[in-house]
């Protein structure tokens, strides 16, 4: 699997190259990874499963006799040094799931990053600071990528969370050095790409979130490839509403009822059955304390100043249903408000369902992959995507910035 074909980003037959084609030996490796982790009140990683997904990239190169160079971003700084977002615990915690120690700089260039960077050694690890602490990065500012790229001397990119954003670290770097996939970066558009282009059928999409404008285009695209659509969380609110529901104080976007109306008659009409969730967990929005009190009720049954906030036991057990009757399901977005328990189970339920051996699930989004591993099942789905955004976009059939990049 050398190189990878992507047709369904409308590149003709052009080749995804990965990091298999490029001679590593004895050069310096500058690799984009995704670290854009949650930290806690004392600023350490919360959650380092994008860490792990790095891993098999950064090991290899290190097999192939190179020096690593690591830049990502972490948080939103806008352009200014905060030393709240810091990578500098980042690199602790990479060096302990390494199982060798992670150099780090203060800085992403500069003459700090350069003396570190000359410095490094075959089968040594280098960690910059923070790239987002330069507004030049956002703004894929050349200078700025050609000071990163004198950095190394081979560019891999492992960062499919930022490869929508066309940045100086994700297409800048890439006009200067050698570029190449990395084995995440890989893995996600083979996995994305079979989707689009190859899914098992009876294929079923299980969509949430609280707002249908983050999805129209992927609705629109999976509704042409999907046996099925299950939705829930607050965009399934809206298409309740366009149907005629009154939903008391729930979340509605009122200035999409008619594309709601007209996408499941559309959808309908092609044979795509669209399952929308016949029972509600509501609560009063005025609600306080961690055990709420709550009712269950059907759609056009929430009263004024309640709000439907999770779906319910009987949409629960259809929607598992239709996981179970399915060879391929991709998920993205919660089904309730799962930051409260109370409203958590619907999604929780899903997210076991989707866990089932010999099912090709592709999961995607931080709050669905959060609940995989709250449920304790985030090792059992086919691919967690690390995406987010990026794997929306792909699925909708945009070019993505940096994965064109590395086609050329």
């Amino acid at each position: 699997m050398g190189s990878l074909s992507l047709g369904v980003m409308n590149m003709g037959t052009a080749k995804l190259k990965t990091i298999r084609e490029l001679d590593m030996k004895g050069k310096r490796v500058l690799v984009r990874v995704d670290f854009n982790v949650p930290l806690d009140d004392q600023g350490k990683v919360a959650d380092d499963s994008r860490l792990v997904a790095t891993l098999p990239t950064i090991r290899y190169l290190l097999e192939q006799g190179a020096g690593v160079i690591l830049m990502s971003h972490l948080g939103r700084p806008k352009g200014k040094v905060n030393d709240k977002l810091r990578l500098t615990d980042v690199a602790r915690r990479l060096g302990e799931l390494l199982g060798v120690p992670v150099k780090k700089v203060d800085d992403c260039v500069g003459p700090a990053a350069t003396a570190a960077a000359e410095q490094l050694q075959p089968g040594e690890v280098l960690l910059l600071e923070n790239l987002r602490f330069h507004p030049e990065e956002e703004a894929n500012d050349r200078e700025f990528a050609r000071q990163l790229a004198s950095l190394g001397e081979v560019y891999v990119d492992d960062a499919f969370g930022t490869a929508h954003r066309a940045h100086a670290s994700t297409v800048g770097v890439a006009e200067f050095l050698p570029s190449a996939a990395g084995f995440l970066m890989e893995k996600e558009v083979a996995m994305l790409g079979r989707i689009l282009t190859n899914p098992a059928h009876p294929f079923t999409a299980v969509l949430g979130g609280a707002k249908i404008a983050d999805k129209i285009g992927v609705l629109e695209k999976l509704a042409e490839k999907v046996d099925q659509l299950l939705l829930g969380g607050g965009m399934a609110n809206t298409f309740l509403r366009a149907e005629g529901n009154p939903l008391g104080d729930s979340l509605v976007d009122d200035s999409h009822l008619e594309f709601a109306r007209d996408f499941i008659q559309r959808a309908r009409s092609r044979g795509v059955i669209v399952e929308l969730p016949v029972d509600l967990v509501v609560a009063p929005a005025s609600r306080s304390g961690k055990q709420p009190e709550t009712r269950v009720v059907a759609p056009g049954d929430v009263p004024a100043g309640w709000q439907a906030l999770d779906i319910g036991p009987q949409t629960t057990e259809r929607f598992k249903q239709a996981i179970a009757a399915s060879k391929t399901v991709f998920w993205n977005g919660p089904l309730g408000l799962v930051e409260e328990p109370a409203f958590a189970r619907g999604s929780e339920a899903v997210a076991r369902a989707i866990a089932r051996p010999g099912l090709i699930s592709v999961v995607g989004g931080g709050d669905s992959l959060a609940l995989l591993e709250k449920v304790g099942v985030s090792g059992q789905v086919t691919h967690a995507s690390t995406g987010g955004g990026a794997s929306l976009e792909f699925l909708e059939g945009r070019e993505l910035p940096g994965v064109a990049v590395l086609m050329k």
